[in-house]
């Protein structure tokens, strides 16, 4: 009988210090690495919560990347702002000092320096983080504006500002310096002054008209073109009786000539001479009084409006259609007015085709319909002003600037002169509001004389085919911050986006360029009188009013954005540290069990070893 000989491999004692020394190994590594485990398989059933731990906190670590970027520009957009504001407050300061110099160029050193800092704005608009430009919204890999010097000198193919701006100057002054007005004596006791032509958007536009003239008759201002006349019936007035006329300026500004009869010799400035004996001169003394007081008013105030005007033309995006109202009082032709009515029999108040109830004006989509009474909502009643219907179409429009009338001249504004769009199921009404063609659509910016010559043009036209274009960045709908939007979070999305043509940086923008382009002649006997107007308005364009974006506006916007990152970062901050905690406790493995564990394996190895050892002795006549 043999017996074979024990297989110490195979012996289940055997695959127990196998299986020991296997755990030990895997102890090991925990120890030194942390973990339970080199792979998924081995990390035990909580796995599945750190695999979907792992997966936040990569979202987390890429909004973080987002969140840096996203602050990376906003901090340059925001130091840029800054410096708009910087140089809006020393342009502003120089147009308000009183100093006007005229250097041989024939601007004043408040001018100059607004001309280089109007460069300066250029420099700050096409600021760029990385490769994106932080003022051309959606457009952001397009130079935000158009360098300094096409801006204002243009290229050999296309206008600049200074070409625009002294194109308006030339229509605005018409060929006799008079702000295309027309002044005639009628009779030898009277004086007469009227717009050139009705319907112009160029020059002085009367007003009104108040007189104090013992024994005089005025008549108007009325009639189209609008006139107004002063006859003084072969009468003299009182010494210090007056005459004041108001005129409109094209920036929609007013200024008043006061004349006073005077009996002193020589007669004062302001005043006209009263020639005792002959009523008759007395009539052409306020005549020539008149007519030099309008050509000051012309080549000063009028000159600057012309300018800020020019530059409204030429940079603002928003825009308007005229149309001449026709007026229903047969008997006694007037301009209509804002309280002119849209429906009446004549010789009422109203303008020559009614609207009637049934009837309807589509504005941009939004249609407009016509009821007896009681209008609600969209419905205006046939009784209704012009005022009313104005009023209507701008809250439809959204425009920043109402819409206005004036001399029978009604002007609707629009921010977005591409979406103007006006119809009517009544087009004889339409016309008698002075839009003969339908729909009625806005002349798109920049804005150019009409003709040529300058000083004989009536009308604005359409100039982007040969002016420069500013403004070279997005210039689509919608809000200007959410030309940039950036996911900080998995439910939270910031608006960071800037555009050089918002309303803020465009008004300062181009009363710079008005300020720093403009100039006259050093000894002209208008110049010092041109200036000052101009510092005048330039100042006020620059000081922030009630309702108008601010620069510090724009700055809150995306201080509310980087607010907004900074609360998603402390969130997630918070979030990284629960979700390691998940994935260390499914994952991590503790030192001290691990050692105790070792321990206990090695106490188990040592026994099995000992107990292999003796069973090794083992022979035949032993175990018998």
């Amino acid at each position: 009988m043999s017996i074979a000989s024990i297989n110490y491999s195979s012996s289940v004692l055997g695959a127990q210090i196998r299986n020991i020394n296997q755990q030990l190994t895997d102890l090991s590594t925990q120890l030194s690495t942390g973990k339970l485990s080199q792979n998924y398989s081995g990390m035990g059933t909580n796995e599945g919560f750190a695999i979907a731990s792992r997966a936040q906190l990569s979202n987390i670590a890429a909004y973080t990347d987002t969140i840096t970027n996203v602050n990376v520009s906003i901090n340059l957009a925001n130091t840029a702002l800054q410096s708009l504001s910087t140089i809006r407050n020393t342009v502003q300061t120089g147009a308000a000092s009183t100093a006007q110099d005229l250097n041989v160029n024939g601007q004043t050193i408040a001018q100059n320096t607004a001309a280089a800092q109007f460069g300066s704005m250029v420099g700050v608009l096409n600021t760029q983080s990385g490769n994106r430009y932080l003022f051309s919204g959606t457009a952001f890999n397009s130079q935000s504006v158009a360098n300094a010097d096409a801006i204002i000198n243009g290229t050999t193919t296309q206008a600049g500002f200074k070409t625009v701006m002294a194109e308006r100057q030339a229509a605005d002054l018409g060929a006799n310096g008079m702000g295309r007005l027309v002044q005639t004596q009628p009779t030898a006791s009277s004086v007469q002054v009227a717009e050139d032509v009705a319907g112009s958007p160029f020059g002085l536009k009367i007003a009104a008209v108040s007189s104090k003239l013992t024994g005089a008759t005025v008549t108007g201002p009325s009639g189209s073109p609008v006139s107004f006349s002063v006859d003084l019936n072969g009468n003299n007035p009182n010494n210090g009786d007056k005459l004041s006329v108001q005129f409109r300026l094209p920036d929609g500004t007013t200024e008043q000539i006061d004349l006073t009869a005077s009996s002193a010799t020589p007669a004062p400035q302001g005043s006209f001479a009263i020639d005792p004996t002959t009523p008759n001169n007395t009539a052409a003394n306020l005549n020539t009084a008149l007519n030099t007081a309008i050509k000051k008013l012309a080549n000063t105030s009028l000159v600057a409006a012309s300018a800020m005007t020019a530059g409204d033309n030429f940079f603002n995006t928003a825009s308007s259609a005229i149309g001449t109202a026709v007026n229903n009082q047969m008997a006694t032709p007037a301009p209509v007015t804002g309280a002119t009515l849209l429906s009446g029999t004549a010789p009422s108040d109203s303008i020559g085709t009614s609207f009637a109830a049934g009837n309807t004006i589509t504005v941009n989509g939004t249609t407009l319909t016509f009821v007896n009474s009681g209008a609600t909502g969209n419905q205006l009643n046939v009784t209704d002003s012009i005022q009313t219907l104005l009023g209507k179409i701008d809250s439809i429009t959204g425009t920043s600037k109402p819409s206005t009338i004036h001399g029978g001249v009604i002007t609707i504004n629009t921010d977005d002169a591409a979406s103007l769009n006006i119809t009517s199921s009544n087009t004889a009404a339409l016309g008698a509001l002075g839009f003969s063609s339908s729909p009625i659509t806005a002349t798109q910016p920049p804005l150019r004389v009409g003709s040529s010559p300058a000083s004989s043009a009536t009308t604005l036209v359409n100039g982007s085919a040969n002016t420069i274009k500013w403004y070279t960045g997005n210039d689509g709908p919608g809000s200007a911050r959410s030309t940039a939007v950036a996911r900080v979070d998995d439910a939270v999305t910031v608006q960071y986006g800037a555009q050089a043509d918002e309303d803020a940086i465009r008004r300062q923008m181009q009363a710079t360029a008005v300020f720093g382009t403009f100039s006259t002649s050093p000894t002209g006997q208008y110049s010092g009188g041109q200036v000052s107007a101009l510092s005048q308005r330039v100042a006020q364009a620059l000081t922030e009013q009630p309702g108008q974006q601010r620069i510090e506006d724009i700055q809150t916007d995306i201080a509310m954005a980087q607010n907004t990152m900074k609360d998603a970062t402390t969130r997630q901050t918070q979030a990284k540290a629960q979700l390691q905690t998940i994935i260390d406790q499914a994952e991590s493995a503790s030192p001290d069990q691990v050692a105790s564990e070792i321990l206990a394996l090695q106490n188990a190895l040592q026994a099995s070893y000992q107990t292999t050892a003796k069973l090794a002795q083992l022979s035949l006549v032993k175990f018998l």
